[in-house]
């Protein structure tokens, strides 16, 4: 993948004015592989895209988000308008500190970090988020167990050493105190569900079914 020429792209100008929304995901073939016993790997990279973007859509319809990025080590059917960050795979937290590195030197000093496995989230929750860190320079949207990260808003222009992994949400809370920032907990439920297990498959399947026939 070609380095991104973010400094010189029409938008930089508008990234004062709100926050970047920063979606990571893995090379498709590599997303979900714990389904793999209910799904093939082709019905895993259709599952990946699809998430992928409803959470695009989801960030673009926030009102708080001047630009979406995405943060992959490919482009694959990311939509034209949507900038891809190279992840060079060395890890995600590693990817991220060097994506929050690259978008502080073009002036975004707001950043809203979301998983591309949200299949529910909108862009009120993504508002929600924004508004909290803006309060303390922090928030953090836990996952369904309490324990896990699945977004976060970081309005500074300090390095943030980003933990995703077990026990995420606590070691985050740390960074941030860490850092002088006064943490925000944003529990809504499209930011704490992601798809994880089989489990989490089904119930997004009957949410969307009782959503369809609630149309």
């Amino acid at each position: 993948m070609s380095e991104h020429p973010l400094a010189s792209l029409p938008w930089r100008r508008g990234l004062a004015m709100g926050c970047c929304a920063l979606i990571a995901i893995k090379a498709r073939a590599q997303c979900k592989t714990r389904l793999e016993r209910h799904l093939d790997a082709q019905q895993r990279i259709e599952l990946a895209r699809r998430m992928l973007s409803i959470v695009i859509a989801a960030a673009r319809s926030a009102h708080n988000v001047a630009q979406v990025f995405v943060l992959s080590p490919e482009r694959d059917q990311v939509p034209e308008g949507v900038p891809v960050l190279a992840d060079t795979g060395l890890g995600l937290n590693q990817a991220l500190s060097q994506a929050q590195r690259a978008l502080l030197a073009i002036g975004c000093r707001e950043l809203v970090v979301l998983p591309a496995d949200l299949p529910t989230v909108t862009g009120a929750e993504i508002d929600r988020l924004v508004r909290a860190g803006r309060r303390g320079g922090f928030a953090i949207a836990p996952d369904l167990a309490q324990r896990g990260t699945n977004a976060l808003c970081l309005v500074t222009t300090q390095a943030f050493q980003f933990r995703f992994g077990a026990g995420s949400r606590q070691q985050h809370l740390l960074e941030a105190r860490r850092l002088g920032l006064k943490p925000g907990i944003v529990n809504a439920p499209g930011l704490a569900f992601d798809i994880d297990t089989a489990a989490d498959l089904r119930r997004w399947d009957e949410t969307a079914c009782v959503t369809r026939r609630q149309a």
